[in-house]
This record gives C-alpha cells, sequence and structure tokens, in this order.
C-alpha cells in the first residue's frame, strides 16, 4: 500500500486536451486506484500541455520542485510519460526527486536510464534500417517515386510505406503545435480549423485544402499518442 506524500505529474499533447480532460482523466484514475488504500496524501496535481519530444517541461519542473518541497514522491500514470530520452532522464536524476510509475511500479531512476537508452538506440535502428531498405531498392534500380512502367517489388512497396509513415509521422508532429494554437485562441470545430489552415495557406500532405475529416483524423492521431 501507498505510503507518504505525492505529486501527480500528467501529460497531454495537445491544448484541447488540456482543457477536454482527453486522456487526462485516463492519467488521473490511474494514479488514484493506484494509491488506494494505506497512509498517503497528494500534494498537488500537475498538468502539462506539451510535446513529448520537448525536454523543457516547465510543469514538470514545478512537480519536481513540489516534491522537494515537501519531500514527496513523484507519481506518473504510464511510464513514457518520462521516458522519452536520455538527456531527459538524466535531469531526472539529477533532481534527487524519487517517482514511481503506475504501470511499472519496480522502476526507479536507474532502470528507466537503461530503458531510455534502449528506446532511444531502438529508434535509431529504426530510421537506419529504413534508410537501409531505399538504399537498397534504390540500388535495384527501383524508383521510388512512381509506377513509371515497372512493377514494383515487395521490398520496393515495403520501402514505399515506410517511407510515406516516417512522413505521415513527422507532418502529424509539425502540425500539432499550429492546431494547438488554434484550439487555444477558441478555434475548435472541425470545419473551423480546416478552414483557418487552408487560410494560413497550409496544405495537406497531398497539396490539397483540407477538410474537417482530414482535420478529425490529425486529431485523432495526436489523441493516440498522447495515451
Amino acid at each position: 500500500m501507498a505510503q507518504g506524500k505525492f505529486v501527480a505529474y500528467y501529460r497531454v499533447s495537445t491544448a484541447k486536451q488540456g482543457t477536454s480532460g482527453l486522456g487526462l482523466e485516463a492519467q488521473q484514475e490511474a494514479v488514484r486506484a493506484h494509491l488506494n488504500g494505506g497512509s498517503w496524501r497528494l500534494v498537488a496535481e500537475v498538468v502539462e500541455v506539451e510535446s513529448g519530444k520537448r525536454n523543457d517541461r516547465p510543469k514538470l519542473a514545478e512537480a519536481l520542485r513540489l516534491c522537494r518541497l515537501h519531500g514527496a514522491t513523484l507519481i506518473i500514470a504510464k511510464l513514457d510519460r518520462l521516458a522519452r530520452n536520455v538527456a531527459f532522464v538524466s535531469n531526472l536524476m539529477e533532481s534527487g526527486v524519487e517517482f514511481t510509475a503506475v504501470d511499472f511500479p519496480q522502476a526507479n531512476r536507474l532502470t528507466v536510464h537503461i530503458l531510455a537508452a534502449v528506446a532511444e538506440h531502438e529508434a535509431q535502428m529504426i530510421s537506419t534500417r529504413t534508410k537501409a531498405a531505399l538504399a537498397a531498392a534504390k540500388a535495384r534500380g527501383t524508383k521510388l517515386g512512381g509506377h513509371r512502367g515497372y512493377v514494383p517489388t515487395n521490398d520496393a512497396r515495403a520501402a514505399g510505406r515506410a517511407t510515406q509513415a516516417v512522413r505521415a509521422a513527422g507532418r502529424t508532429s509539425d502540425l500539432a503545435p499550429i492546431l494547438a494554437d488554434l484550439q487555444a485562441a477558441g478555434v475548435t470545430s472541425f470545419g473551423a480549423l480546416a478552414r483557418a489552415l487552408n487560410e494560413r495557406g497550409i496544405p495537406t500532405a497531398r497539396g490539397g485544402e483540407w477538410s474537417p475529416m482530414q482535420v478529425s483524423r490529425v486529431l485523432a492521431k495526436l489523441a493516440e499518442k498522447a495515451v
């Protein structure tokens, strides 16, 4: 059973989630269920509306400060809310704050550092494999830009899909802060967001204009990343 004082840290990736509770309520429920029973006190709950790829998270800094002030333990719902890269975990270790992750209670600052290093290495390996597949396909004479009178091989199709997936993920990440700014300004409906993107001259991945359905798909992908 949980003992002592805790500061809960929740992270959501867009302004909409920060205000609507999408993803946030699930994190809060997980933390409360984990703390259920025992002698404990939740000193504070801090919500970060931020991108998971950035290390400069002011609300996390606030949560760590509160932990040090109250002698509390930082508690998070999911380990991947913190363990995204080695540099960030190093900062956590230097803070001197203990933490617990609901989905991995056995983890400590050392094990998370190792997990972050493995995750970062795997991301680099995926990138390397994708580039190698594209290079191999090109060396065989495969035209990655279109059909051009030949039938693509399975390797070429796989390389093409990998390239599209990488570009799509990057495109979604690039759109995230723009959509967050629009939502924070009160532009919330899919139709209004589509019009705003078109007015700003931001094309879709295929170079066309935005429709409400396309905006909804992008927001759905961002929501999946946040959970």
